[in-house]
């Protein structure tokens, strides 16, 4: 399953201040969806007119009800009773019991019941995808694909829990040392030198809107394999897909007869996240979110010595010369977020370039994401509206030009035109900001140098693609005076990351890995042990007492 690095955003931890429609009073609501007919479906899932966002065992929750809107029309569709500090009290008391149980669990058997949760979330990936695209506004295929990645990194991390240890190594106990002529120690066969892997206990995992489910779903599976529970909080915007999908992984747990606090949920705002932040029970902390938001996430668990996996901003770049065919094939879209923000061109062909992009993105299909026939969906919230307006306006104060689109679309829901926007020095601020909004920038560059650098010249680094045929200069793409991103592509575009390999990036993108390779080892804590099995006791530096 190929999976598409993302912006990432604010709402994962902090509700907006603004008027937004997730804070509307009640009394004042239209007709929620979820008792219209043609959404009777999300009853298939267990969610109904009021639901609980808290989940350690049981449901409940005591905080702020509050109404999630479907960005294709801003209609409500239901109502979510959020966490209070109470609630979220309670919850990690329940989740810390339940490590107790989790943790005596060999990891296979641990792996068994992961698989267990990607077969359950197959049976549900149709309407739960819906609901993705219901509630955050992505198209249905995506919707739908972003369950299947929740489902393959559970296939992945079954595998995993069979394969998780550390080397034994050699100990020099066991060697004849001779320095400076004299005998410090005599070989002493009987010590093993090994490394021991232990669970690093209670996970929190904090999640933007923009992945509702899929950045969830690499954290657990994978914390889950190696021996944590999880507190789950996502973004107060994407509840009902929080409230959701812990239902799923629930009743999972129930039928095998293992403590629900093992997966347990606190929907909830700011006040939550940094309870989260602060709390020295939570082992580790995973937060997805804004670089700004991210910092001061950071402090707060370094505050205390905490451990903390951050996937934070970024503005991915492409940089291409030699093809140009790829504009044809690929969506610059990925849903309301551009998949990339900057495009560099070679100044002989940027006019070509920009000449037909236009032309392709004015074949983009726009309408309800839920509809198979359409490519572009709306944004999440209306703030989201007015930060694209307020972007467009920037760059054009910065001097650039908008060639394409730039407007907000006069239709029902948050629809604005993807933009394309030329002219800008490459080191224009609005270029460098991530504004999560299908605007793209288009740079005309002279040289290999030149272009290197400013990819590497935007502060956050998450990923980059360079189109080209020299083998030269690919290799220089991707050595250590190339591309300083923690996803860097050749020939494809920044969307080519697949769940085997580690997923993250680099500098104000937080440095954090999720997912493939050797990332299960931040949801780890690793012991150096030295076992003396022989008969005798030496010491240090080959001292012996007589």
């Amino acid at each position: 399953m190929w999976r598409l690095p993302r912006a990432l955003c604010v709402h994962a931890a902090k509700t907006s201040k603004l008027p937004g429609p997730w804070s509307r009073p009640a009394a004042f609501m239209s007709t929620l969806l979820i008792n219209q007919p043609q959404y009777a479906w999300l009853k298939e899932l267990g969610l109904r007119e009021e639901n609980e966002g808290v989940y350690n065992g049981s449901w409940g929750g005591r905080g702020e009800v509050i109404t999630t809107y479907c960005p294709a029309n801003n209609e409500p569709i239901a109502r979510v009773r959020q966490a209070s500090v109470a609630d979220y009290e309670d919850t990690v008391k329940k989740a810390r019991e339940a490590w107790k149980v989790w943790a005596d669990i060999p990891a296979p058997k641990r792996g068994e019941i992961v698989r267990q949760i990607g077969d359950a979330l197959r049976e549900k990936i149709q309407v739960l995808g819906s609901l993705v695209s219901l509630e955050m506004g992505k198209i249905l295929v995506e919707g739908v694909g972003e369950v299947q990645e929740y489902v393959d990194i559970c296939d992945y991390a079954v595998g995993l829990s069979r394969m998780i240890g550390g080397p034994i190594l050699p100990s020099e106990r066991s060697c004849y040392i001779v320095q400076a002529g004299l005998h410090l120690l005599d070989s002493r066969p009987g010590h093993a030198l090994i490394e021991q892997w232990n669970p690093v206990g209670l996970v929190g995992i904090i999640t933007a809107f923009n992945f509702p489910v899929a950045v969830y779903g690499w954290n657990n599976a994978i914390a889950l394999v190696c021996g944590n529970v999880c507190l789950w909080k996502g973004a107060p915007t994407t509840s009902l897909i929080s409230v959701a999908v812990t239902k799923i992984i629930a009743k999972v747990l129930e039928d095998n007869k293992l403590p629900g606090a093992i997966c347990s949920l606190t929907c909830g705002g700011a006040d939550i996240g940094t309870a989260m932040a602060k709390d020295e029970r939570v082992n580790l902390l995973s937060f997805t979110g804004s670089t700004q938001v991210g910092k001061q996430v950071a402090l707060m668990v370094q505050e205390r010595f905490g451990r903390s996996l951050l996937e934070l901003g970024g503005n991915n770049a492409i940089i291409g010369k030699a093809v140009l065919s790829f504009l044809f094939s690929v969506h610059i879209f990925y849903n309301r977020h551009p998949e990339y923000m900057e495009l560099f061109v070679h100044e002989s062909i940027h006019d070509e370039v920009v000449n037909r992009l236009k032309k392709a993105y004015a074949q983009i299909r726009v309408g309800n994401p839920w509809d198979s026939n359409i490519l572009y969906g709306p944004l999440h919230t209306k703030q989201a509206v007015s930060m694209f307006l307020g972007a467009v306006e920037e760059a054009k104060k910065e001097g650039g030009t908008v060639v394409y689109g730039g407007k907000v679309m006069d239709r029902p829901g948050n629809y604005v035109e993807p933009t394309i926007v030329t002219g800008l020095g490459h080191d224009a601020s609005i270029a460098h900001t991530e504004t999560f909004a299908p605007i793209l920038y288009v740079f005309k560059f002279k040289n290999e140098e030149e272009v290197f650098a400013w990819n590497n010249e935007v502060k956050q680094g998450l990923s980059s693609s360079i189109f080209t045929k020299d083998l030269g200069r690919i290799f220089r793409w991707l050595g250590p005076k190339g591309s300083d991103c923690g996803i860097v592509n050749v020939n494809i575009p920044t969307s080519g990351a697949e769940i085997g390999g580690a997923f993250g990036g680099e500098k104000h993108t937080g440095g954090g890995r999720e997912s493939g390779s050797d990332a299960w080892k931040q949801y780890m804590r690793r012991s150096t042990c030295t076992i003396n099995y022989s008969k005798d006791l030496p010491l240090a530096q080959g001292i012996k007492f007589q």
